[in-house]
Formats: structure tokens, sequence, C-alpha cells
């Protein structure tokens, strides 16, 4: 296992480790207002990072590169006014988001993040892997950024996450029918497949930390190879858009089924403060990532585009 790449690339380990203590120091330099520290999350945080191996034919060993994005959290100071500082923040790292972005060949993002909306969040699976794998870059270590935040049991992960989760990788599979873009096509079929087998296993209570643990107790052959193609990326994708929509489909009747008894108060709350408006009847007071959920649903079995409303719906509960 590698620090940061799944499998052996310690090329690009110690690439990954330069760049943090650079981006570290620029940071540092900046000196900026109201922000705690920062680290990196993600697959490269928790060792489960990709690469692309470019071949050099012959049996020569070629040249290894990033094959995802780098995912870094920015953590403010407690008790700070969070949608002003959430702003502040993003924008003073907005720079060296760019700088490395280009020199690095993948996306460089920092997702600002106040302790109370990580409290407020930590059973959502985001927060849950952060605390479980990350890198230190900058300022306060991940030990006292997270230290408030409980760590739940994989097998107690609430269900709603796997609502979550396909609702996320079914708006993917839909981008990708409208896309003309090989690779951005090929990375959301895959992570769709991921997805299904991700939130078939958070439904079951059988979630794991690790991919090769989840492959292992899912025992779904597209699943694994799927998981393999995360780690190593091909050209082709491991699953034509049609079979990826079979295994979305199928986790989402397996998820759907517990969202039934689900109705609150709360959820239909959650709606209207965020949409302002009641939206279908039909599904009123049901959590809204899973309101939003049943609409791609729709339209992924009858193989619509995707609306101006879906999207925006889907914006404000992804």
């Amino acid at each position: 296992m590698g620090r940061h790449v799944a499998g052996s690339c310690p090329e690009l380990d110690r690439l990954i480790d330069d760049a943090c203590a650079e981006i570290g120091r620029e940071i540092a330099a900046l000196a900026v207002p109201r922000l705690a520290g920062v680290v990196l999350g993600g697959g490269y945080g928790r060792g489960e990072g990709g690469a692309i191996e470019r071949g050099m034919g012959n049996g020569e060993r070629g040249t290894a590169v990033l094959s995802n994005d780098l995912d870094f959290f920015a953590i403010t100071e407690d008790g700070v006014p969070e949608a002003e500082t959430i702003a502040a923040v993003g924008e003073a790292l907005k720079p060296i988001a760019e700088k490395w972005t280009q020199r690095l060949g993948v996306d460089v993002d920092f997702a600002v993040k106040t302790p109370w909306r990580l409290k407020h969040d930590e059973s959502r699976l985001m927060v849950q892997e952060l605390i479980r794998g990350y890198l230190d870059v900058v300022g306060k270590k991940g030990a006292e950024l997270f230290a408030a935040i409980e760590k739940i049991p994989a097998a107690k992960l609430p269900w709603t996450e796997a609502a979550r989760l396909l609702m996320n990788r079914g708006m993917g599979l839909l981008f990708a029918d409208e896309s003309s873009d090989r690779g951005f096509v090929a990375r959301n079929l895959n992570k769709c497949v991921l997805g299904a087998g991700d939130a078939r296993l958070i439904a079951g209570g059988r979630y794991a930390w690790r991919a090769d643990e989840r492959a292992d107790r899912l025992g779904d052959g597209l699943y694994s190879a799927a998981v393999a193609w995360k780690f190593r990326p091909q050209a082709e994708p491991v699953a034509n858009w049609e079979r990826a929509r079979e295994a979305w489909l199928d986790a989402y009747d397996e998820v759907s089924a517990l969202s039934d008894a689900s109705r609150s108060v709360f959820s239909a709350l959650r709606w209207v403060a965020r949409r302002r408006t009641l939206g279908e009847l039909s599904t009123f007071a049901l959590p809204p990532e899973v309101r939003v959920l049943r609409r791609i649903a729709a339209a992924i079995r009858a193989k619509w585009a995707v609306t101006p409303d879906l999207r925006r719906d889907w914006q404000v509960f992804n």
C-alpha cells in the first residue's frame, strides 16, 4: 500500500508530499484570516488515489501521472460567520488552487468548512472518510481540527447516505449521456458503478472504509472491476451506459424501499427552507435527497435529458 496512491507508486507519493509541503508554505504566507488549518483529504489523503501509467512499450515501464483531483479541506476557526467566512477563505485560496491545477494536471480544490458544519454533518460519509484518512498540510493538525467529530462505525452510516450517493452518481450518469468527452464519460460511468455498489452496502449495513474490502463484501464482478479501474484508469470504462444504468437502478430499488417510512416534519421544513416551495406533493416530507433521487430515477428510466429544475434541486441538496 502506497502513502497516497493505491498500490506501489513512490514517485507519485513523493510528488504529492512535495506539492503539499509547498502549498502549505504558500498558504502560510497568505496569513488567511479565520483559517485554522488545511488537510489533504479524498483518495490521496487516505492512500487510495489513482494513477495513470503511460507505458513505454517493449516491456519498459513508463511514467505515472495523477488521475484524481486533489481534494483539500480548509477548516476555519470556530464560531465564525459561516457564509461570510467560507466565501472569504475560498476566495483567498483560489489563486493557489488555479496555480496547482495547472502544475499538476488535475483539479486542485479547497472545500472550506467551519467546525460547526463538520459537526452538523458528522454522519455524512464524506466527513467520516475524511477523519479517517488525511494529510496535514498547514496550521492546526487534523487531530485537533476533528477532535469534536464522533467516529461512526461503517455499518452504522445512515441509509440516507446511500440515497445521497445514488443522487450524485445518477446525475453523473445523466451528464455522461449528454457528453461527447470520452474521458468524462468513462469517469462518470465508473463512478456510477462504484456508487451503486457502495449504496447497496450502506443500505445493508455492510459498508467498509477500504475499497478492496467493500469489493470483497459485495462480491460483484463489475464493482470489483470498477475498483481496479479507479486505482488504474484505462481509456475505456468497465461498463457502457446501459450496464451502468442497470447497476444504478438495481441499487435504487434497494435503497428506495427504505424510504417509505421516512417522512417527517423536519424533512419538509428542510425542503421549504432551501427551495421556498412545497415541491411535488407525492414526495412531500420525504428527505430532500430522496425527493431529488426519485426524480433522477424517473429521468434515468425514461432516458430524459437533465432539466434546469432538476439540476437546480440537485445542486441545492448535493
